[in-house]
Order: C-alpha cells, then sequence, then structure tokens
C-alpha cells in the first residue's frame, strides 16, 4: 500500500497543540469587515478548539504524520 500524502491545505488551516488539541481559525475572517462591530471583530481573532471527534479522526488520516499526536476522546 502506498503512503499518503499530507493535505497541504489541511496542514496551513489547522494547529494542532502540544497536548492534541485541534484548534481552527475562525471563518468569514477577510475582507468586507466594515459592516462588523468592534466586538464582533475581536472575538474573531486567534484561534478556538475543534471538539467533534469524528471530524479530529478524519483530520488524523488527512494529516499523516502530523496528525498523528491528535488526541481523541
Amino acid at each position: 500500500m502506498p503512503k499518503l500524502k499530507t493535505k497541504k491545505t489541511l496542514k496551513k488551516r489547522v494547529k494542532i497543540t502540544g497536548s492534541g488539541k485541534v484548534m481552527v481559525g475562525h471563518g468569514r475572517n477577510g475582507h468586507l469587515k466594515r459592516k462588523e462591530s468592534a466586538n464582533q471583530k475581536n472575538r474573531k481573532k486567534g484561534y478556538k478548539e475543534y471538539k467533534d471527534n469524528a471530524f479530529k479522526k478524519k483530520l488524523k488520516k488527512l494529516l499523516g504524520k502530523k496528525g498523528a499526536n491528535i488526541s481523541i476522546k
């Protein structure tokens, strides 16, 4: 069976912490932010933890070696 290649776009969009948490950035954070209030813009800063276990299993497979330390509880 051939080696699975890491999905490069997913690798760029997802961060994996040392303890195995999956962190993703908020969506709708590009242009046209003039309409949003300052509070809405501030809430979109940084990363949030992704908690869906079924999705974590898919990520683990798609990321290959990078996804090896994702913890699924």
